[in-house]
This record gives structure tokens, sequence and C-alpha cells, in this order.
């Protein structure tokens, strides 16, 4: 393991549903779903389940802080559970599904403390904050069935999921009217329907469909690296057009059925942001795929600017050092 890895340890009720909020993004290393928090050692998924253990179903987290810090790993945390219920996490209750924060050093400590002061003091929420903030002891991996189960059991995951109320909580607490109009006013109004109401701007009448410099192509609403120049060819198409996302677990691809057609979007991962839609009619020899892309929902940062703008890391994308 390198020395620049780090571990981070969240527990957020059913850790099948903890596990998905991270999986896959940049930096993430590694995800085990387990049991900590308790004095029972190496405890069944039974015996965790029995209430006599102590311990928390959990997920523990292996990143790489250069490429994800772990205050971002919180906010993804937050925005994941119901942090004023600490008797349990929806419809799942009992002390192996409060929820807590496990910290491993003094920095992460401190960082959850001062998150969730921050969240406490938002007015976000009607009641206090319930989540403990406690020192990380050992933890323990769950059995194998447990692992990725979003991925083995996919519609019993997402039918579980939605019949425990987590995602309908979430996009009530974390899409608020407020936050939209906090949006707008960084937003102009075309970036803003975009990103937020699914809009199309015109074709071969917009930013970056015929932009040929080197660089990379960022989120405009969360900053975050979605796109490289070096990916990007001429579809003919009037929008920007890429071969693949920069990192696969930067964007999400949902089912759309608007319009009397049958498409597959492509949105942001981290801001929920609309991008543009996915196609298979790529190029062959660069993977058969065209990531039609919205210049609205883009920033784009020059290769010679990544330093200055924050994005020194991604300058090997481009062979520079």
């Amino acid at each position: 393991m390198s020395e620049k890895l780090e571990k981070a340890t969240f527990a957020g009720g059913c850790f099948w549903c903890m596990v998905t909020p991270f999986d896959e993004l940049p930096g993430i290393h590694g995800i085990v779903s387990g049991y900590t928090g308790g004095h029972m050692p190496n405890p069944t998924y039974e015996q965790v389940c029995s209430e006599t253990t102590g311990h928390q179903e959990a997920v523990q987290i292996t990143f790489d802080p250069d490429l994800f810090p772990y205050r971002k790993l919180l906010g993804i945390y937050w925005q994941s559970v119901d942090p004023t219920d600490g008797g349990g996490q929806f419809f799942d209750r009992g002390e192996s599904y409060r929820p807590v924060i496990f910290y491993h050093n003094e920095e992460q400590r401190q960082a959850a403390e001062e998150t969730k002061a921050e969240l406490d003091a938002s007015g976000r929420f009607d009641k206090p904050i319930a989540v403990t903030i406690e020192p990380a002891s050992e933890f323990y991996p769950a059995e194998d069935y447990h692992q990725d189960y979003h991925k083995k059991n996919p519609l019993r995951y997402k039918m579980y999921r939605k019949g425990s109320g987590r995602d309908a909580y979430i996009k009530r607490h974390w899409n608020t009217d407020k936050d939209k109009e906090a949006l707008r006013s960084r937003l102009t109004p075309l970036q803003f329907e975009v990103t937020q109401n699914n809009a199309t701007e015109h074709p071969f009448r917009n930013e970056f469909w015929d932009n040929h410099r080197e660089g990379l192509y960022v989120d405009i609403v969360s900053g975050v690296p979605l796109f490289s120049s070096k990916d990007k060819f001429d579809s003919g198409c009037g929008w920007p057009s890429f071969a693949k996302p920069l990192e696969s677990g930067g964007v999400r691809e949902e089912e759309d059925l608007t319009h009397g057609m049958v498409r597959t979007e492509v949105r942001s991962r981290e801001a929920d942001s609309h991008l543009g839609h996915v196609f298979n009619d790529g190029p062959r020899e660069l993977g058969g795929l065209r990531y039609c892309i919205n210049s609205a929902a883009l920033r784009f940062i020059p290769v010679e600017d990544l330093e200055k703008e924050g994005y020194g890391r991604y300058k090997s994308v481009f062979g520079q050092a």
C-alpha cells in the first residue's frame, strides 16, 4: 500500500447503501463492508443484527487524500444519511444501524467535528445532528455476499434502497429551493437550465463544440474534472463529443425516455448536473462511444493553466511533469 493511502470508516445504516455513494470515485482504492465499534471479535451478520455485539454496520474506504481529500468524503457522507437520527437509519432501527464517523487520526477527528458543527448551524435540518464521532477500532469485514451487494443483486438493492426512504429523504433535504436559488445566482441562465432542468443548447452555437485546445473540461457546478481534450473528437453533431470520461466514476448514466426516445443520459456524479447523452455511434477505434455533452455544463481549463487553477495533478494526462 502506498504511504499516501489512508482509511476512512463510516457507519450510516445498512452498509449496502453506504458503498454506492463512494464507489468508483477518483482516488478511491477500495470499499469494504463490515462491522466495527463493538466488543465481539469476528462477529457474524446474524450476531450483529441481534444487537448484542455493540458493533455497527460500516464501510471502510481506502483512499488517496491527494486525489480525494477526507473533507470531500465527509461531504458525501453527510449527504448520504439522516444525520438527525441517532437510533438507526430510515427503516433500519437499533444500535447496529446508528450513524457514526470513526476517525483514524486527529486530523480526521477535527474535520469531522468542524463539518458536523457547520451542518448543525446551517439550518438545513430542524433537529440537532445526532451522528457521533468516535475513534476507529478493529474493523471486521462482513461476509462475502455483503461485499459489492449493489453489483451482485442490483434489482433487490434498488428496491431495498428506494423502499427504505433514503433516496427520498436525501432529495428532500439536499435539493431544496434554497439550494437551487444559490446555484442560480452563480450560473448563467443557460448553464442553470442545462444542468438543473435538463435543457439542451443549440448545436454549433455553443462554446466548445469546435474547441481544439489541450486541457480539461470540468463540471461547471462542482469543478470536478469530467473530460479531457485527449478524448475529444469532431463528430459533426455540433456539440462537444468525447470517447470516454476522464474517470469512469466521475459521471453516471441513466435511462432517458423523454421526447419519445430511448436514450442514455449522462449526469455528473458529484453535483448531479445534467451533462448530455451517450450514444454507441462513436469511432470504433476509440471504443465506439460518443459522449455528446452540452458546453454550458462544462468549464474548460487550458493545459497551461492547470497548476494555477488547482488541477496540477492532471498535467500528467498531457505528458507534463
